[in-house]
């Protein structure tokens, strides 16, 4: 009884080297030849592959060898194919000389957004094989992807959402918020500094906590303040620029709009907001850390770095390895 062969039975990438053998000698006859395989045992198994798939590879009215339609479309497809088993097979050596597969940074939406992609740049220039995926996220949101196991790297925890047993926490520095409307809004016009009841009579744009379970944190507002809730950091900035509402911005994002008279950077009688930022991991030992890891850690353990991600000095300062 014949048994039929499915197209993943016949689909090899021996088969597909066969058929590669054959455009390139130009012959059944060669192609045998090179591949130490006798005419009869090669042509047998190019009929093997033309039953499974229901379709004829090669044109058998030509002496030589011609591939049909469907013939050039399959080496077309299976050159691809042997192209992606050769990187899987490199990139699975790769992984076992200590690469994570996959690293997962969750990035607080107050971090410098171009300072995080120079590093990606630089650390794609190793030619690593991990993948890196990064994750908007904001105030206890950044932390709780670290916790939930969704990030292996978290960069711009606060200190609120810090105090979590398990994980290893680093400074990475003062981030300054500034006061900022546009210069339409009627809060631009007022007397400095704004006091609180003043503020409380008009909107204010918030960025929504990312955290998944519970109400989050809630920073700069006051009780009874109609507030404008938006997704990001970037959000809440072209919100204010549209005089939408007012609020507190990162020094760094809001100073060039502050330069060019697009935002108004008012004082009020409030302290100062400082808010102290860092960044944090899994505790594991020091031997146990792909080196992914060790490298993002290694630019993080860099001042300049670290100053840069809080918009402290202009991108392409970094001193990255």
């Amino acid at each position: 009884m014949k048994t039929t062969l499915s197209a993943r039975d016949v689909l090899t990438p021996d088969a597909l080297a066969m058929l590669q053998g054959i455009a390139d000698t130009g012959s059944f006859a060669a192609a045998a030849r090179a591949l130490g395989m006798v005419p009869s045992a090669l042509t047998y198994r190019v009929r093997q592959i033309e039953d499974a798939l229901d379709v004829l590879l090669f044109d058998r009215s030509s002496r030589q060898a011609q591939f049909t339609v469907a013939g050039s479309e399959l080496l077309r497809e299976g050159a691809r194919l042997l192209a992606d088993v050769d990187a899987i097979a490199n990139r699975v050596k790769r992984v076992a000389t200590g690469w994570e597969p996959t690293f997962t940074i969750a990035i607080d939406s107050i971090i410098h957004r171009t300072v995080i992609l120079e590093l990606c740049e630089a650390f794609f220039g190793l030619n690593p094989p991990t993948r890196v995926r990064l994750r908007a996220e904001t105030l206890s949101g950044t932390l709780e992807s670290l916790t939930s196991g969704q990030a292996d790297l978290a960069i711009g925890v606060t200190d609120e959402a810090a105090n979590s047993a398990g994980f290893q926490v680093r400074p990475l520095g003062d981030s300054r918020f500034v006061y900022a409307v546009a210069p339409h809004h009627p809060l631009a016009h007022e007397t400095e500094p704004l006091s609180d009841e003043l503020i409380r009579q008009h909107r204010a744009v918030a960025v929504a906590d990312s955290v998944q379970r519970g109400g989050g944190l809630t920073l700069g507002l006051l009780g009874g303040q109609d507030v404008f809730t938006v997704p990001n950091m970037q959000a809440k900035l072209e919100a204010q620029l549209r005089g939408i509402g007012s609020g507190f911005l990162p020094e760094f994002l809001a100073e060039p709009y502050i330069k060019t008279g697009r935002l108004v950077e008012k004082r009020v009688e409030r302290v100062e907001r400082v808010v102290r930022v860092s960044y944090a991991w899994r505790k594991t030992p020091g031997t146990s850390r792909g080196n992914a890891m060790k490298w993002w850690l290694e630019q993080l353990d860099s001042a300049k770095t670290r100053n840069a991600l809080l918009g402290g000095i202009p991108v392409g300062f970094l001193d990255v390895e």
